[in-house]
């Protein structure tokens, strides 16, 4: 059985961790674990953590995952880029799965937009749309990002230098060269993503939508059983390795 300790234990996605830890048959809840709570001593002992809060908490939790030789999946976005090196540098001492998005259907969309990225590379204009619940505190979300970078390394593109996250005012034709945002924030729309091909006389579009947050916990708990049946005790990985993309 994997032990498994769930952080943010309160919030809807910690709430939805603890029921697909329960509901499974090969891992057991070894703590919940909420702010306040004394982390180190919750994490003693545990197989694997799942930590889906803010990005300030998870690297704190992160730290001590390091000391206690706790592997770790990581869901939590809004990471600076400062921030993913320290992330990079705790995986030098324990195994990390680290994913804006633990949908395995997500990550087969991240695939498919690599081959469509390539084959589209030129003539057409590329625009990321993405919307989320009024509580959602990033923007774009870091699904939508990950997207970006998937579609700008297929078309030899430094997403830095061309995404453009905001249009206002006159802002003359588009440059051929950008990747567009567009963000959505309302009511309690769990997650939709849609990569746009646009083109002259035709338009080609990728989406993925989410109705339940369910997908991101089961694709947790892919990630523990990839971390807890593994030998590396240490090393950053990504939803790639665990689905066998790699």
């Amino acid at each position: 059985m994997i032990k498994v300790a769930v952080m943010g234990a309160s919030g809807r996605m910690g709430k939805m961790l603890i029921e697909a830890v329960e509901a499974a048959d090969d891992c057991t809840l070894h703590v919940t674990l909420d702010k306040g709570d004394d982390v180190r001593a919750g994490l003693a002992g545990a197989d694997v953590m799942i930590d889906f809060t803010r990005p300030e908490a998870t690297l704190a939790h992160l730290a001590v995952c390091a000391d206690l030789g706790v592997k770790a999946v990581v869901g939590t976005t809004g990471f600076e880029e400062a921030q993913k090196a320290e992330i990079a540098r705790f995986a030098e001492r324990t195994a990390i799965v680290f994913a804006p998005n633990m949908s395995v259907g997500v990550n087969v969309v991240l695939k498919l937009l690599d081959m469509a990225a390539r084959a589209l590379n030129e003539g057409y204009d590329i625009e990321i749309v993405e919307a989320h619940h009024r509580m959602k505190v990033d923007a774009p979300s870091g699904t939508a990002l990950q997207m970006g970078q998937v579609v700008a390394q297929a078309v030899g593109r430094d997403l830095k230098e061309c995404a453009v996250y905001g249009r206002e005012g006159v802002t003359g034709a588009r440059d051929p060269s950008t990747i567009g945002f567009a963000t959505v924030r309302g009511g309690d729309i769990i997650g939709d993503h849609t990569v746009l091909f646009a083109g002259i006389g035709e338009r080609i579009e990728v989406s993925h939508k989410a109705t339940n947050r369910t997908i991101y916990a089961q694709g947790s708990l892919r990630c523990a059983r990839f971390l807890a049946g593994g030998k590396k005790k240490a090393g950053l990985f990504g939803m790639n390795d665990v689905l066998g993309f790699a």
